[in-house]
C-alpha cells in the first residue's frame, strides 16, 4: 500500500491566525524546504521554507526574477482575483523594477532616506506618540493597537516626506482603510494618491528639507509617476509591519515574565523584544514573489519555467536546521529574513527609520504609561486572519489614569 503524496497547502485559513510556527513546521515534515502552496481561486505556488533556499532565492535575481511578467497562471488570473494589489501585472512602482533600473530607484530611495537627520526623526516620532498618548492617558485603558500603534508610523513618515501636520490625520486614516479593507478604501486610496501628487508639485515649486524633494531633485531622470508611486510604496511598506512591530513587541513585553524589568521602569529589555520579535513574530511573514525565469530545482522540487515563488520570511527564520532558539536570540543577532534579502530587500535606511519610530514609540508609551497592563487573559489575544502580514487585531490595557502633558505645559 502506497502512502498518498502530500496536497499543496491553501494559504490563508485560521492556522495562520492561530499557530503559523505549527503549520511551517508541518509543511517542512511533509514537503521539504519548498513546499507547493495554493491562493485564493486554487492558483499554484511555491512557498520557500528554507533559510538556505530562501537565501538563495533572494541572492539570484536571473533565476528568481521580481518581473510579474513571467508568471504562467495569468491567463486564468481574474480581474477581480483579491491578490492583484499585491501581485498586480506591470506596476510601475520599484518593487517590480529588475535590472539596473531597479538599483537606481532603490539608490534614489536610500539617499533620500539616509539625508533624515536621526535626531529629527527621534523629536518627530517622540511628540507624535506624545500627542497620541495625551488623547488616551486620562482613561486608564485603551487599545494600544487601534488607538496607537496603527496611528503613530505614518503620522511620523509624513513628517519626513514633506507632509504637513496638518495633513497627517486624514493621511493614517486613508492608509489604514485601504490596509483594513473597509468601506472607504477606495476613497483612501484617492486621497492618498491625490495628496501624494499634491505634495510632489508643491515641493516641484518650492523645494524643502524632506525626503519628497531630495527624490524629485535627483538627477537620475525618473518621471514624476516614479517617484510618487515609490513613494506611496514606501509610506504603505514602513506603516503596517512597523506598527505591527509596535504591536508585537509590547504583547511580548506584557505577556513574558522576562521583560517585566523593563516595565517596571527599565529600557534594557526593549531592544531585546524587537529583536525577538523579528525571529519569532516578524510582522511579514510571507511575501509575493519571484518568478523563475526556466525550469529549475530548488529544495527536491522541480520548479516550472515561469511558476510563482513566495518567500516564506516567518518560515525561514525558524529554520531549525540554521539556528537554535538560543543561539538565535541572544547577543543581538540579526541574521533574520525580517526584512527580506538580496537588492529586492528592504533598504537600510528604510529599516532604520522603521526601528526609530518603533523603539520610540514603545518607550514613550511605557515612560508615560509605566503600570499598563494586558486588560484580559493572554490567551484570548487575536491576530489579524492574512497569511503576509501578522498582527494583533487588539492589544487592550489597563493602567493608571494620568494628566496629559499638554495640560501640564
Amino acid at each position: 500500500m502506497t502512502t498518498p503524496e502530500p496536497q499543496p497547502v491553501y494559504l490563508g485559513g485560521p492556522r495562520f491566525q492561530t499557530d503559523p510556527a505549527e503549520l511551517y513546521r508541518e509543511m517542512r515534515r511533509d514537503h521539504g524546504a519548498v513546499a507547493p502552496v495554493v491562493l485564493d481561486g486554487d492558483v499554484p505556488a511555491w512557498l520557500v521554507l528554507g533559510y538556505r533556499e530562501l537565501h538563495q532565492v533572494t541572492s539570484d535575481p536571473q533565476l528568481f526574477s521580481r518581473d510579474s511578467d513571467l508568471w504562467n497562471q495569468w491567463d486564468r488570473i481574474p480581474a477581480d482575483w483579491p491578490l492583484l494589489p499585491m501581485i498586480g501585472r506591470k506596476q510601475p512602482s520599484i518593487l517590480y523594477t529588475v535590472g539596473e533600473r531597479h538599483r537606481e530607484r532603490a539608490a534614489v530611495i536610500s539617499a533620500a532616506l539616509e539625508a533624515v537627520d536621526p535626531f529629527e526623526l527621534k523629536g518627530h516620532a517622540e511628540r507624535f506618540a506624545d500627542e497620541l498618548i495625551d488623547q488616551l492617558c486620562g482613561k486608564g485603558a485603551c487599545d494600544i493597537v487601534g488607538e496607537y500603534a496603527m496611528l503613530l508610523p505614518l503620522r511620523v513618515l509624513a513628517r519626513i516626506y514633506g507632509f504637513s501636520d496638518e495633513q497627517g490625520p486624514g493621511l493614517v486614516t486613508a492608509m489604514n482603510d485601504m490596509i483594513n479593507g473597509r468601506e472607504g478604501a477606495l476613497d483612501g486610496q484617492r486621497h492618498l494618491g491625490e495628496s501624494m501628487y499634491a505634495l510632489l508639485a508643491a515641493k516641484a515649486a518650492e523645494p524643502g528639507h524632506d525626503v519628497a524633494s531630495r527624490m524629485l531633485a535627483n538627477t537620475a531622470g525618473f518621471t514624476l509617476d516614479e517617484v510618487a508611486q515609490d513613494l506611496m510604496v514606501m509610506m504603505a511598506a514602513g506603516h503596517q509591519p512597523t506598527a505591527d512591530w509596535i504591536g508585537n513587541s509590547l504583547r511580548l513585553m506584557l505577556t513574558d515574565d522576562r521583560f517585566a524589568a523593563s516595565l517596571a521602569g527599565g529600557r534594557h529589555s526593549v531592544g531585546e523584544a524587537m529583536n525577538e520579535v523579528l525571529w519569532e513574530d516578524t510582522p511579514t511573514q510571507n511575501v509575493a514573489g519571484r518568478w523563475t525565469t526556466r525550469d529549475t530545482k530548488l529544495g527536491g522540487q522541480r520548479i516550472g519555467s515561469g511558476d510563482l515563488v513566495l518567500l516564506g520570511l516567518a518560515a525561514a527564520n525558524g529554520d531549525p536546521n540554521v539556528r537554535t532558539d538560543a543561539g538565535a536570540l541572544t547577543g543581538g543577532n540579526n541574521a533574520f529574513f525580517s526584512f527580506g534579502h538580496g537588492e529586492h530587500r528592504c533598504p537600510f535606511t528604510a529599516q532604520e527609520v522603521a526601528e526609530v519610530i518603533a523603539r520610540t514609540g514603545i518607550e514613550v508609551l511605557l515612560d508615560r504609561l509605566p503600570d499598563v497592563d494586558l486588560a484580559g487573559p493572554a490567551d484570548e489575544l487575536t491576530r489579524r486572519p492574512s497569511p503576509w502580514l501578522r498582527g494583533l487585531t487588539a492589544l487592550p490595557v489597563t493602567f493608571t489614569p494620568t494628566p496629559a502633558l499638554g495640560a501640564a505645559r
